[in-house]
């Protein structure tokens, strides 16, 4: 049987353990908020090491006078240029240039290609009963065909899929007769079909070939 002293020390509470005291947490840091140019997508200290040093340079303006007559007012032109030779400026404003010509060609022949281009809408008989309905061209316009086709599936609820013509070029196939309903959807720009002039889609019919023709 424990004794009187022995009960008396069991019955004494633990002492609480004292918790040590750490560094108090650092206050969050906020995200660093960047500018980026709308013309290249660079920061603006950074655009002239694009193909679009004058239009960004526009935009600057316009939009952040203070950041471009921090990096492109005269003084700070002056300033960045000082070491520089005549020599040099000459060359780097005639690199720049050159640089800029190539690329609004490089623009102007994209965009003379893409007016040119042609959407094609198919109407394929497979029998009296069964058409299915073709769509070539929609990738020089910048539509993403995979994307396109799961559109039309998700619209007509019927199936849909890229896969390769006769000449080996993608194109889309929509089950059933659709021709109609794409080249609307097309004229008012659903879902990923946008920047597709109506000019230039054209719907055509291929009937079945019958037999000993």
């Amino acid at each position: 049987m424990p004794s009187k002293k022995s009960q008396a020390r069991e019955a004494q509470p633990n002492p609480p353990i004292e918790q040590a005291e750490g560094p108090p947490a650092p206050d969050p840091v906020p995200p660093v908020q960047l500018l980026y140019c709308s013309v290249c997508s660079f920061p603006p200290e950074y655009c002239e090491f694009g193909s679009s040093l004058t239009r960004c340079k526009e935009w600057l303006k316009d939009k952040h006078s203070s950041l471009f007559d921090k990096y492109y007012s005269d003084d700070a032109l002056s300033t960045k240029l000082g070491t520089l030779s005549m020599e040099a400026q000459a060359k780097l404003e005639k690199d720049t240039a050159k640089k800029e010509a190539k690329a609004e060609a490089k623009a102007d022949a994209a965009l003379k290609k893409k007016l040119a281009s042609q959407v094609t809408i198919k109407r394929i008989e497979r029998n009296k009963r069964k058409h299915v309905t073709s769509i070539h061209g929609l990738e020089a316009f910048g539509v993403d065909l995979k994307k396109a086709a799961k559109q039309f599936s998700s619209k007509f609820a019927t199936g849909s899929s890229v896969t390769k013509n006769l000449q080996g070029q993608d194109e889309i196939i929509v089950q059933g007769d659709v021709s109609d309903e794409i080249l609307e959807m097309i004229e008012t720009e659903a879902g990923v079909l946008k920047g597709i002039p109506a000019d230039n889609v054209e719907i055509v019919e291929e009937k079945k070939k019958k037999g000993g023709d």
